[in-house]
């Protein structure tokens, strides 16, 4: 068993069972034509990092826990004096997730943590870029399990992108919708 390669669950339920109904709905006469989930951006931004540095070892210490993997610090790229921000300075963290840590990440999201926010009725359809990607803001980090909420010194935001190969915002819904991605239904 040491020997075989980790597969995660989504990603082997995706090439089981959601390629074969995706290639069928979206009329892909091609399996390589089929959308596919190719990474997930996490983005925390925080103003407040250029004054206090503290904030942002808590950011990276949250986004390390939720993600499994250490954050890239993202810095300002130009100075804007009304925001007394200069070129340089820390603004926020981000990490890309790809492979098994971005399947067990969209798992952990949709099966545990989703749930966990209070009065959600779905996210909204329609948040997509126009190129087939989706963008997710969440308002609390602690809806993670993995955050325990008596270490927390602030609740922060984040805004999650789900960067798939689908060329249009349907076939890139239609491939979330088989993941078993929560959108509210519209009208």
């Amino acid at each position: 068993m040491a020997n075989e390669k980790y597969v995660s669950r989504y990603k082997k339920l995706y090439n089981e069972e959601i390629l074969p109904k995706l290639k069928e709905i979206i009329h892909c006469k091609n399996v390589n034509q089929v959308p596919r989930l190719e990474k997930i951006v996490v983005n925390v931004g925080i103003g407040e990092a250029s004054r206090n540095v503290k904030l942002l070892d808590s950011v990276m210490k949250d986004l390390t826990t939720i993600t499994a993997q250490k954050p890239r610090v993202c810095k300002a790229r130009i100075s804007v004096a009304n925001f007394k921000l200069r070129a340089g300075m820390p603004i926020g963290a981000k990490v890309t997730l790809r492979g098994s840590r971005m399947w067990d990440f969209f798992d952990r999201l949709v099966n545990i943590a989703m749930p966990r926010i209070r009065d959600f009725r779905g996210a909204d359809p329609d948040s997509f870029d126009g190129h087939g990607n989706y963008n997710l803001g969440l308002t609390e980090q602690i809806i993670f399990a993995e955050i325990e909420y008596d270490k927390v010194d602030a609740i922060r935001g984040m805004n999650i992108t789900f960067v798939t190969t689908a060329e249009t915002d349907e076939n890139g819904l239609e491939l979330l919708k088989a993941l078993g991605f929560p959108f509210a239904a519209k009208g």
